[in-house]
């Protein structure tokens, strides 16, 4: 099995505000992976975790997601035949994630 690549992402949201937010963009996320036929499915296994697994051209990538009072800390378990993706992967993952966290609060206005 590969190593996993693990992508911190910082914030200054705390681990309420972080995770409203990862809740309220899940289901965005297969709009964002290249190739446009992907699916994800999630769930919670825990208060501060998200486990996904995104689906693409028959090829799976389960990731977990854990909402900290001060980063989120992505997990990816990629397939050895995404290894050599692993670098522009993880450019995507966390420049993403950093969009998710940027966006505003429901009660902001522009």
């Amino acid at each position: 099995m590969a190593t996993p690549t693990i992508i911190e992402i910082p914030h200054n949201l705390g681990r309420d505000e972080a995770r409203r937010r990862m809740a309220a963009g899940i289901g965005k996320l297969a709009s964002h992976i290249p190739g446009g036929a992907a699916t994800v499915t999630h769930s919670w296994p825990s208060q501060d975790q998200l486990s996904l697994t995104v689906t693409t051209m028959g090829v799976e990538v389960p990731c977990t997601v854990d909402a900290q009072d001060t980063r989120l800390r992505v997990t990816l378990q990629l397939p050895a035949m995404l290894g050599l993706m692993s670098g522009p992967i993880k450019a995507i993952v966390q420049k993403q994630g950093e969009r998710l966290l940027l966006d505003k609060k429901p009660d902001q206005t522009a």
